[in-house]
């Protein structure tokens, strides 16, 4: 399948049944959710869904399952986070015999790589596979930053196409346009600057709380690419309390509940994660639920 980089990649949770067995039926849910709500692609195995606890039989069974289920209409990623460049590799050519449509990949987990570790690892992964690839620059969390020198370099792999943009630098988007312009789609990683990226001039957004909330987050892409800057920051400006859950070290938990409560997810995670308990619960689902209650109407934005 070919796919443009463009428009909401749902970065997807991974429901889990209470006894810790993937939640198939909940699953099915979400992503019949997101494919009515109009997203472009789905990603799995992010952080959102917790690729660090997922087997490889369980990352087969849900990219066979999510390409049944969307029946071709979207593309089917998954995510790459590996320590070692052998792994990523055996991983990438395990993503293609199941199905996958591409890949989004890390830099090297556990070692923080130099620059020509980075570019090499990317260069022999990317090289091993012909999947279209999106990296996800997330030095924040990830602590290796994708320079726009390392772009330089992988731009002689065709296969590298995208950057998951997600180094909170809003200027980061004009600094890769104004060296590249339009060799590498720009998709926006960190939902809380996400409007501001697309009016910059970002291809994109791999949403976290889409899981929750997928109309209003595609409504706003959608918007904004209309020009209808008005609509799309009124949604904005009632979602960023919600959006803010994404950029906490218990997202997954987080966005989860926020899946929970709008009928779409449920809130198991897999250990040593636990379920939100006392406090901490309460006010998250304040935030939620108050979200919820004062959940905008939404213009035709599928029709724009």
């Amino acid at each position: 399948m070919s796919f443009e980089w463009k428009g909401i990649f749902p970065a997807v949770i991974t429901p889990f049944t209470v006894d810790d067995q993937l939640d198939l039926d909940m699953f099915a849910i979400n992503l019949q959710a997101q494919m009515s709500a109009g997203v472009d692609g789905i990603i799995l195995g992010g952080t959102l869904g917790e690729a660090s606890v997922l087997t490889i039989a369980e990352k087969e069974r849900l990219v066979k399952f999510t390409i049944e289920l969307t029946a071709g209409k979207l593309p089917v990623l998954l995510n790459i986070a590996e320590g070692s460049t052998h792994e990523a590799q055996q991983q990438a050519a395990k993503a293609k015999q199941w199905g996958a449509n591409g890949l989004m990949l890390l830099p090297p987990m556990r070692y923080k790589t130099d620059h020509r570790e980075t570019v090499t690892y990317f260069k022999n992964v990317a090289a091993s596979t012909e999947l279209p690839i999106i990296l996800y620059n997330n030095p924040i969390d990830y602590k290796t930053e994708i320079t726009p020198d390392m772009f330089e370099e992988l731009a002689a792999s065709n296969n590298i196409q995208a950057v998951k943009e997600s180094t909170r630098d809003v200027s980061n988007v004009t600094r890769m346009l104004n060296r590249f312009g339009k060799r590498f789609a720009i998709l926006c990683g960190v939902d809380t600057i996400a409007m501001e990226e697309l009016l910059m001039g970002a291809d994109g957004w791999v949403a976290g709380l889409v899981n929750a909330f997928p109309r209003e987050t595609v409504a706003i892409y959608r918007l904004v690419k209309a020009r209808k800057i008005k609509e799309a920051r009124e949604i904005f400006q009632w979602f960023l309390p919600l959006l803010e859950l994404d950029i906490h070290p218990k997202l997954v938990q987080y966005i989860k509940l926020a899946a929970t409560q709008a009928g779409i997810g449920s809130e198991w995670v897999r250990a040593p994660r636990l379920s939100l308990i006392g406090e901490e619960r309460r006010n998250i689902l304040k935030i939620i639920n108050d979200g919820i209650a004062s959940r905008p109407i939404l213009p035709d934005y599928l029709n724009l």
